[in-house]
Parts: structure tokens; C-alpha cells; sequence
């Protein structure tokens, strides 16, 4: 976009050994399995774009979009992003 990117931008990740091994650069046989396109990400935190940041599964709202959740975690992180429910009668 021709823009200088001033500072990284934040990801937040529920998995600490994800975290660990952007921030680890040496590889080990229990991550060989990797696919390398995921090594770019550590390429990308060493570069400075982007900042990886640990987010306990339970604050983790974008589950919302990723995983089909039990109905009251679904509630749960539909009021944290400040979607509200609005019942329209003779659409149920």
C-alpha cells in the first residue's frame, strides 16, 4: 500500500507454543512438521510486522467466527463484540 508500517501489528493466539516458536528461531525435530508457509509468521515477528500476543481461550473472541461454540459461549462473546439480539416477530 506504500505505507511504512510505524508499528507491528498484534495477534492475539490462545497457544503458547505457537507464540514460543516464532520467538525461537532454532528448529527442533517436534517442529519439523511444521508447514513452512506457518514459518513466515516467524519471519514476519522477526522483521518487526507483526507481535504475537497470548490470549487465554476464553477472551479469545474471534471464536466467534472460527468454531461452532455451545449456545451460552456463543451469548458470552457476542455481548463482548457488542452485537446485540434483536427478536423480530414472524422471523422465528
Amino acid at each position: 500500500m506504500g505505507e511504512k508500517q510505524e508499528e507491528p501489528t498484534t495477534i492475539y493466539c490462545d497457544n503458547k507454543s505457537a507464540i514460543a516458536i516464532t520467538k525461537n528461531p532454532v528448529q527442533h525435530s517436534r517442529t519439523k512438521h511444521i508447514d513452512i508457509k506457518y514459518h513466515s509468521l516467524r519471519e514476519a515477528t522477526t522483521r518487526g510486522e507483526i507481535e504475537l500476543k497470548y490470549c487465554s481461550t476464553e477472551e479469545q473472541l474471534a471464536d466467534i467466527f472460527t468454531k461452532a461454540l455451545p449456545r451460552n459461549k456463543f451469548e458470552e462473546l457476542r455481548m463482548k463484540i457488542g452485537v446485540c439480539h434483536k427478536h423480530i416477530k414472524g422471523e422465528y
